[in-house]
């Protein structure tokens, strides 16, 4: 098989693009050889050789993608999304919403449910956290979501319950589910769906009237606002009365001064501001008839305005207020507090308040790092103050963006790829010309007039010749062959490299936060805790502003043993740092009883370890399910006699471990410090002051010797740098003399608290697979 060029001899034409040592603008795919039998059969004997240029783009293409998949096997963490592995919390560009509890005094001083300290069940590494309600809330109960939002609160004595929109993950529809609990708000049960149409439902708005409960849920693409009344709350309501053919958003209907009032946002009208729009009407009651503010639209301005609904009002010290949506940035970007001042059927006026809400500085690892744009806030019999927020970790149109982004990086990276190739020579051209239409067998003389006539396909073979152009100028401005064009090709494929990571992360790489394992439907919060002192200050800035970002950090707490502390106010942090000043420069401190530390579970990291925090939320999903452990990073294993200390390499030979170092490792702060303070530890912790050493290991035979059973899981890090070794300020900068102190406390620990070396854990044991 031969593969004809663009040439003038074959068509009387002459040659665009080509030189004088003949068609040098080709992509050559085949060299063939054939041998033509007279008599018009054909005896084809082909070998084909693949030529430079494939080949060039094959080493490329498995050069490239080989180094976008270790990217992505390194440093990009599965979207855990709960960790639900059921049909529902798929991506969705809307967003992945979600829903938390916050507890105050007032409306304007709510704290989430992490900072009141809602404990319930000591087993399961309390205090519970935010979110409380997920789409893995739903999905693990058998109603698939992909996102929860918009909610509502009804109180019944003690019993809450909770009306909200959920995304079926199936139909892709808003529906109305509802759960409901019986401990303030710590724990939900799903109860299902309450309401279900043929059309999208949300902003389920439920409102006692008359001795009946009612709902008036967002049916705007129905084009009309529904009233629907419960005959068997919470899960059964009847259509009683479509109160308005307006296809309205986000209502809400209150008592005030002897009417009943309407607020709501029409967005279908010509010149209407989507978001920035706000009408009211009033009636004698809920069920209407209504009439219009004189005003309306009372706003029709920019939506970051918070003129659209943004949940319940309330009443607080004689004033009503509303919560308005501000938009700008992003939908649903946070909510805005208005107390208004005048509401009669002539006027309106309210003034912007501050919301008392604190925004996370976590970013994406926050459930509502993005935007919140619900609340609901009531309060309870008791007196106390509850509300329901919801929120998000990405903005609006999320996953279409990295989409974009990511593909527009890997046509970059192709069009790197091919100038590298015309400045080392391997692209002789852009376009072959032998792609030509006119380039393949034989034409007749009026399709070859036709053709020189063509102008569009003239232009077309003009511009093609002058884009090949470009390789051949390249070359005679950057030659490879000299220390400007050797600088200029791996500059280049240092940018294609980048960028080809930078592809890989927005595609595959899911919204990029480092999400929280749910363990039985629930969150919690731990405490990490650093020892460490003056010399080491540079390195414990990096480390605060790091963790501090990880989403189940509630607190860090430096143990200060030498030097001038430094303030709280000098860390860059998304959570609250607490220096604690020791008085002697002791590696005791770091086990001390600390009444402060308001959460079960402490995270005992050293300074100088920088991991990511995907496998810190790991480590504390594991623990969580075996809080009587020591659940860690570092996996060592003590046996053979004499005893001797050496490092995970010899607990890799022996596929086992029996000791995980704490200095990067979870544990019961309260049953831990008590453990290592007790009078049982007097002895060993005169040894570890004597040595200066071996805290870690004392703290693994304090464990050991108090159960019968395996103390210590280990779970494996993707990555784990000890930044120690840039600095040379580690106690363990000399591993000899390191290991040789520590072999010294381990037969001293055992003479004292009985040996390890029956007790055994093999790797690859659990069912997670953290544990290779």
């Amino acid at each position: 098989m031969q593969i004809r060029h663009c040439n003038g001899s074959e068509m009387g034409l002459s040659p665009i693009g080509s030189s004088a040592g003949g068609g040098w603008c080709r992509w050559r795919w085949h060299s063939c050889k054939s041998n033509v039998v007279k008599n018009g059969n054909s005896n084809w004997n082909e070998k084909c050789v693949l030529s430079s240029t494939f080949a060039y783009f094959l080493v490329s293409f498995v050069v490239l993608g080989s180094i976008g998949s270790l990217y992505a096997r390194l440093m990009l963490t599965a979207n855990v999304r709960g960790g639900v592995t059921t049909l529902g919390c798929q991506e969705d560009n809307e967003g992945s919403w979600a829903i938390g509890v916050f507890h105050g005094d007032s409306p304007f001083s709510l704290k989430p449910i992490e900072d009141v300290n809602v404990w319930r069940d000591k087993s399961a590494a309390w205090p519970v956290a935010n979110p409380v309600v997920t789409c893995a809330s739903l999905s693990d109960a058998g109603f698939p979501s992909n996102f929860v939002a918009d909610p509502f609160l009804y109180a019944q004595g003690d019993i809450l319950y909770l009306f909200y929109e959920t995304k079926n993950s199936i139909t892709m529809q808003g529906d109305i589910g509802v759960s409901r609990s019986i401990d303030k708000g710590a724990t939900w049960q799903q109860l299902g769906i309450a309401l279900d149409e043929d059309w999208h439902l949300s902003y389920p708005y439920v409102f006692d009237y008359d001795g009946n409960i009612y709902m008036m849920p967002e049916g705007s693409q129905k084009g009309e606002l529904r009233l629907y009344r419960a005959i068997d709350f919470p899960l059964k309501w009847t259509l009683d009365k479509i109160i308005m053919k307006k296809p309205l958003v986000d209502s809400f209907i209150i008592p005030h001064e002897g009417r009943f009032w309407l607020f709501g946002s029409d967005h279908s009208g010509i010149g209407t501001q989507k978001n920035g729009q706000l009408e009211i009407w009033y009636s004698s009651s809920p069920r209407g008839p209504w009439k219009p503010h004189k005003k309306n639209p009372i706003y029709n301005t920019d939506k970051s305005m918070g003129a659209r609904n943004g949940g319940r009002p309330f009443v607080y010290n004689g004033n009503l207020y509303r919560i308005g949506q501000d938009c700008g940035e992003t939908y649903g970007r946070r909510v805005r507090v208005f107390r208004v001042e005048v509401l009669t059927t002539n006027e309106f006026k309210e003034v912007e308040v501050p919301s008392g809400i604190e925004e996370s500085s976590k970013g994406r690892n926050a459930w509502n790092g993005a935007r919140y744009h619900h609340l609901d806030v009531q309060q309870l019999s008791s007196g106390e103050w509850i509300a329901v927020l919801d929120g998000d970790r990405v903005p609006s149109g999320d996953v279409n963006r990295r989409f974009i982004i990511g593909f527009v990086s890997v046509v970059a990276v192709a069009g790197l790829v091919v100038l590298v190739g015309m400045l080392v020579g391997a692209v002789r051209c852009i376009v072959p010309l032998s792609w030509c239409l006119h380039n393949t067998g034989k034409r007749s003389d009026v399709f070859l007039a036709w053709q020189r006539s063509n102008l569009l396909s003239s232009k077309f073979r003009l511009l093609c010749s002058r884009l090949n152009r470009v390789s051949s100028n390249l070359r005679a401005r950057i030659r490879p062959n000299t220390c400007t064009g050797i600088f200029v090709i791996a500059l280049t494929i240092l940018m294609a490299v980048m960028l080809m990571c930078g592809g890989v992360e927005y595609i595959y790489g899911g919204s990029g936060a480092q999400e929280p394992y749910m363990l039985n439907g629930h969150y919690s919060k731990f405490t990490l805790l650093t020892m460490t002192y003056d010399a080491r200050l540079w390195n414990l800035k990096m480390y605060v502003k790091h963790y501090s970002r990880c989403s189940s950090v509630h607190e860090i707490v430096v143990v200060w043993n030498k030097g001038i502390p430094p303030k709280s106010s000098d860390f860059h942090s998304a959570v609250p740092v607490r220096i604690r000043v020791e008085k002697q420069n002791s590696l005791n401190n770091r086990f001390k009883m600390d009444s402060s530390i308001k959460t079960r579970a402490v995270l005992e990291l050293d300074d100088d370890i920088m991991m990511n925090c995907d496998d810190i939320e790991r480590g504390f999903r594991v623990w969580r399910g075996h809080p009587d452990r020591i659940v860690g990073f570092y996996p060592r294993l003590i046996n053979r006699s004499p005893l001797k200390y050496r490092g995970e390499k010899h607990a890799r030979r022996h596929n086992g471990y029996n000791m995980i170092l704490t200095g990067a490792a979870f544990v019961d702060g309260q049953a831990a410090f008590e453990r290592y303070w007790s009078e049982e530890a007097e002895v060993g912790r005169a040894l570890v002051d004597s040595y200066f050493n071996c805290e870690d290991v004392l703290m693994n035979y304090l464990y050991a010797n108090a159960s019968s059973s395996q103390v210590v899981e280990y779970v494996k890090p993707a990555w784990a740098i000890d930044t120690s070794k840039f600095s040379g300020v580690a106690i363990s900068r000399n591993t000899q003399a390191h290991y040789g102190v520590r072999s010294n406390c381990l037969r001293k620990f055992s003479d004292i608290y009985g040996s390890l070396t029956h007790r055994k854990s093999g790797f690859s044991r659990r069912k997670d697979g953290w544990d290779v």
